[in-house]
């Protein structure tokens, strides 16, 4: 084949890769960007969530909130409590249950409640499910996964439509020829200087997304996930008999000293009760590091650090802060928007010069 219709093949394959999901991945990229500066805003227009009320001190018993919640709620709702991270932080409490899905804000030291948002309220809770799964739950995440690999194949053609004859390549914008001509170098030497970096934050956020990529790098690797312990004989429909501080003194004592992540309460008698710790060379934000507790004797049935997982469980504890920013402190933050913003732009660029080129 010539090499002229070679060209034009690779940018007709370029061209409707593009259109077919590229775009979307673009889309998903300004809703990520939006996400990095979200949370500081949230809680400034929020203080009521996520300020406590009350000066930092001795934290109330947190089984009489959980009480409060299943009498509420139900007895088949699932608990999620995430404790203060800073002194002024309230006590967030994930309600998973048959009548409402979420978030329940408590002052940890008073113990009474400040405030609730539901699932689906809010801007920020928007932006978070139109990112990780385009508001379709786990279709969403698997169309995610496919756009990541569209894109994988964009700066694969893209690279072979830019690639220069001469070197050094001429790397500039020329706006003063016209907008379309600006667009194009726009889209060309944007996609040449920060397509690999943009891979990293697509081919993370992919990893993220669909968890049966978690199973297949375990499988590379020939390990089997754990996953949580069985109970075997549980004591369903029975009254726990420690209550949940008993719980998490007991998960403690396994990593003493160590700062929780999140405690996860099981709607069902037939699964464990998880804390989850954050070690100091754990990379992960929240933590990996887990004790198993049974709900109702309050027996600890495992305990597992986070370099102990199977490698597509212990990938995530690197994949996510490398995703979201949280890796590398501000700096790594202000380049994670950035790259949400660059990949914005390539796509907004490349359906701005196909539209102006089809109506020319």
């Amino acid at each position: 084949m010539p090499p002229i219709a070679l060209r034009r093949l690779w940018l007709r394959l370029h061209r409707w890769a593009a259109l077919g999901l590229g775009w979307l991945l673009a889309l998903t990229a300004l809703f990520g960007a939006a996400l990095v500066v979200a949370p500081p805003l949230d809680h400034w227009a929020n203080p009521q969530l996520f300020h406590a009320r009350s000066a930092p001190g001795v934290h109330a018993p947190l089984e009489p909130l959980r009480q409060c919640l299943i009498a509420e709620f139900g007895p088949a709702t699932a608990l999620t409590l995430r404790p203060p991270r800073a002194p002024h932080d309230t006590l967030w409490v994930r309600v998973r249950s048959r009548a409402w899905n979420g978030t329940v804000y408590f002052d940890p030291v008073a113990g009474l409640e400040q405030g609730r948002r539901g699932e689906h309220e809010g801007a920020f809770n928007l932006l978070f499910e139109l990112h990780s799964s385009l508001l379709m739950a786990d279709t969403g995440k698997a169309v995610l996964a496919g756009a990541a690999l569209v894109y994988t194949f964009l700066l694969l053609t893209g690279v072979v439509l830019w690639w220069p004859v001469r070197w050094p390549p001429r790397l500039c914008i020329e706006w003063r020829q016209g907008l379309l001509r600006g667009l194009f170098d726009l889209h060309r030497t944007g996609g040449a200087l920060l397509g690999l970096l943009i891979l990293v934050s697509v081919l993370s956020g992919a990893y993220m997304a669909w968890t049966p990529l978690r199973a297949f790098v375990s499988q590379l690797a020939g390990q089997t996930p754990p996953g949580a312990p069985k109970l075997g004989q549980a004591a369903a429909g029975s009254s726990p008999a420690v209550t949940l501080d008993t719980l998490v003194e007991r998960a403690q004592a396994q990593f003493p000293g160590q700062p929780i992540g999140y405690i996860h309460l099981p709607a069902q008698a037939t699964r464990p009760a998880q804390v989850r710790f954050r070690l100091p060379d754990d990379p992960h934000p929240n933590g990996l590091s887990s004790v198993w507790l049974h709900p109702v004797s309050g027996q600890v049935l495992a305990a597992r650090r986070w370099n102990e997982l199977d490698a597509g469980a212990r990938a995530v504890a690197v994949i996510y802060p490398l995703h979201i920013g949280a890796l590398g402190g501000p700096l790594h933050a202000a380049l994670t928007l950035s790259t949400g913003l660059a990949l914005g732009t390539l796509g907004i660029s490349g359906i701005c010069l196909w539209w102006r080129r089809r109506r020319r």
